[in-house]
């Protein structure tokens, strides 16, 4: 087949092109045309199929994403916002901490060892790019129902491609959640997370300026692997029978990529680049339109100059994969030789293969003949935009009505002992340390906090002993009752984790995890989520500095529940003084921080005892959340506890049971007036948490919560081998501590 070249297209406007087997709809192929003022090359329609699919265009949801912009609160620790490669925010001491979470979704249920390793891949390239050595990784995950037999397909495969890059990476994964559902049967969701940390002056942009300088792709070979993968792959719903697209998933090197952070970093501390990109989805078409168009907008790329691992790979091909372990970098004439010296040293391939020019195209040639010319910010930022009709579900009103107030609750002392060793056992409640203990949480010897903490936390100088905290969280089930009230839920509970380690939350980060945008219920659910976290963000004071939006979760007419994950970094001047959440000192006295109240709707007793989801989810108040957590902060950093927990999924009891076996402490508790024990047990009341105090700062304790205004419970205290409710039951920890530990291996084995 002879090479479709610019002059070819221009000559030939009525050649038929597979523009619907692309993935683009036919108004967006005319728009192309009207663009380019002809009919595109091959080599364009694969550019502009690639970039303008959902996954890369965000063309369903940038009208409602740019509420983070409108709506973001002043922040002076704000570095670098919205639209590069990560946020990033000043934590102190002259250093600034980059972080970021996406997904890798589709690819994952498809093959789940390389869709997960990738996406560890990808997000530590994009933390890379900002001029950050990354230094820790998380991971938010969903699964379909625990005992459904593709789980033990997906769930292993997913986790042993998350441990096994990395850990070669020499990354500690401090945190992250593991969840069940049968909605997510056919679409698991991967996310991952990633940060980093440089100095101020280390930050660096993806842009292309100053004519003359080079364009230089180092790293691996470009492969037939992921062409199309995970940016046609997430921009399309599953059929009930299988995925409709199964273009080949990426296959990841971590040995490759740890070779690649060391070289860019050394690159880095020279200064050698002017800007610099990664390449994920969407490959070459994606590193170069964008680095043009956000630089002087001229490049040429001589594309037969790119090393490849498939000599066979045509030009829309090379454009289109999304091998692993790439980055591209625009460097000045004089550091061209440094930099490939560098390359060399470390055995990274690095290839010139294009300059910036004067010019306002980018324009792409092969063996001399001109294949792409085209205005490189129609390809990465002028996409289409769509406002898709959304409208909420007629079934809304219904599945609110449906109170779980109104379910059968514990008759007496012995039916409350069945259902808290029923919920601790289940699925969502149970130990996942089946799953965490595959990853090294401690390698590098600067975690501090890792899962089952409510926070993961690094240290990020060994002198001054300076910190950051990072928390994801979010629950499908919540904002499937309320959207806007469950995003925010999101929100606060990661917060609230964050500020219980004792650190200061800062910024945000989010996964916006949703069906498809073409059903109007859907996009009801994803605008009133992403209008519910931008008011939550601005109220909080802590900004959206970045994220990824997921959609076409799917499968046939079945979606996913509303998941907005939510990631919070905080930060912590001394991380000797952080705060765990094992209960570690017998006499120790119990307290219950905020309100109790009974708040059922989307429950996990709910959920475990009657298999019901209906109501409406907690309230939520964002003034006491930022209260409780200025009182968990200040009474961390002045030595007023000893431990605290979040009050979130499964209530008091779920905490205290977690505390209770992860310092092998007992604890007694009693019901306070007001309050019947199982209201204090199960209910999922936001805004609260239990910490542990010392009997010596019981006084001062009580005076700070008074003086603010934070309503305060003394509950119990820790004491003895058994998890004790006060005239209800005991149970022993060691029936606890199986009952909790036995559930993921059992159904894994």
């Amino acid at each position: 087949m002879s090479l479709d070249t610019v002059k070819h297209a221009a000559e030939t406007p009525d050649t038929a092109q597979p523009w619907k087997e692309l993935g683009l709809k036919e108004d967006e192929y005319a728009r192309i045309r009207e663009i380019l003022g002809r009919r595109p090359t091959g080599a364009e329609l694969a550019m502009y199929s690639v970039m303008w699919s959902e996954h890369c265009s965000y063309k369903s949801s940038k009208v409602h994403l740019k509420q983070f912009g409108e709506k973001a609160p002043a922040n002076d620790a704000m570095l670098v916002g919205i639209g590069e490669n990560a946020g990033v925010v000043d934590v102190g001491q002259g250093y600034a901490v980059t972080f970021k979470v996406e997904s890798h979704n589709h690819p994952s249920y498809i093959e789940p060892y390389q869709g997960a390793a990738t996406g560890v891949g990808g997000i530590v390239r994009d933390i890379l790019a900002m001029g950050a050595r990354p230094v820790a990784v998380v991971d938010p995950l969903r699964f379909g129902a625990a005992d459904h037999p593709d789980t033990k397909r997906v769930l292993p495969g997913v986790v042993a491609g998350i441990g096994g890059y990395g850990n070669c990476l020499g990354l500690p994964n401090i945190g992250g959640e593991v969840v069940f559902d049968a909605c997510y049967q056919g679409n698991p969701l991967v996310n991952a997370g990633c940060i980093g940390v440089m100095k101020h002056e280390d930050i660096h942009l993806a842009k292309a300026s100053g004519p003359g300088n080079k364009v230089i792709l180092y790293g691996a070979r470009t492969g037939g692997d992921g062409i199309g993968g995970v940016s046609v792959l997430a921009s399309e719903t599953f059929e009930s029978t299988g995925p409709a697209k199964r273009p080949a998933v990426q296959v990841g090197d971590p040995f490759q990529e740890k070779l690649l952070i060391e070289c860019t970093l050394e690159i880095f501390k020279e200064k050698l680049v002017a800007g610099i990109q990664d390449l994920g989805g969407a490959g070459l078409s994606c590193a170069t339109s964008e680095l043009a168009s956000a630089g002087s907008g001229g490049m040429r790329v001589e594309l037969d100059t790119v090393p490849l691992r498939d000599s066979s790979l045509s030009p829309e091909e090379i454009l289109m994969s999304e091998s692993q372990e790439r980055m591209c970098a625009i460097v000045e004439p004089q550091h061209v030789d440094r930099f490939l010296e560098i390359c060399e040293k470390w055995d990274v391939i690095a290839t010139v293969i294009g300059e910036v020019t004067e010019g306002t195209q980018l324009e792409i040639f092969w063996h001399g003949e001109q294949i792409v010319d085209v205005p490189p910010r129609s390809v990465a930022h002028e996409g289409p935009t769509y406002h898709r009709p959304f409208a909420r579900p007629s079934w809304q009103d219904a599945l609110q009505a449906d109170d779980a107030g109104k379910l059968a609750r514990p008759a007496n002392g012995a039916e409350l002992r069945e259902q808290v060793l029923k919920l601790v056992a289940s699925p969502n409640q149970a130990s996942k340390s089946w799953i965490t203990d595959q990853y090294d949480r401690f390698v590098q010897g600067n975690t501090v906090l890792a899962m089952p903490e409510d926070a993961g936390m690094v240290r990020i100088d060994e002198e001054s002993n300076l910190g950051v905290a990072m928390a994801t969280d979010g629950n499908g089930r919540y904002a499937k009752l309320d959207p806007y009230t469950g995003a925010q839920l999101a929100l606060a509970e990661s917060y609230r984790n964050v500020a219980a380690t004792g650190a200061k939350p800062l910024a945000v980060s989010d996964c916006l995890n949703f069906g498809s945008p073409e059903d109007p219920d859907v996009m009801w659910q994803f605008a009133e989520a992403t209008r519910g976290l931008a008011d939550g963000c601005l109220e909080l004071g802590t900004p959206v500095t970045g994220g990824n939006v997921s959609l076409y979760n799917q499968t046939g007419e079945t979606a996913i529940h509303p998941t907005p994950v939510v990631a919070v970094l905080g930060v912590i001047d001394d991380v000797t003084r952080r705060t765990p959440v094992a209960f570690g000192e017998e006499g120790q006295l119990l307290y219950l921080l905020g309100d109790t109240r009974e708040e059922f709707g989307g429950s996990a007793w709910s959920e475990v005892v009657h298999n019901h989801l209906g109501g409406m989810p907690p309230k939520v108040d964002l003034g006491r959340e930022k209260l409780l957590a200025e009182i968990l902060i200040s009474a961390s950093r002045d030595g007023m506890i000893d431990a605290a927990h979040d009050l979130s999924d499964g209530g008091l009891i779920q905490a205290v049971t977690e505390s209770c076996l992860r310092g092998g402490k007992g604890a007694r508790l009693v019901v306070p007036d007001g309050l019947d024990a199982f209201t204090l047990l199960f209910s999922e009341s936001a805004g609260r948490a239990v910490v542990s105090v010392p009997r010596s700062e019981e006084l001062r304790f009580n005076d700070m919560c008074g003086a603010r205004g934070l309503p305060v419970t003394r509950i119990g205290v820790v004491d003895g081998d058994a998890v004790e409710v006060q005239g209800e039951f005991s149970i022993p920890l060691s029936e606890l501590r199986t009952a909790h530990e036995e559930t993921i291996p059992a159904l894994l084995a």
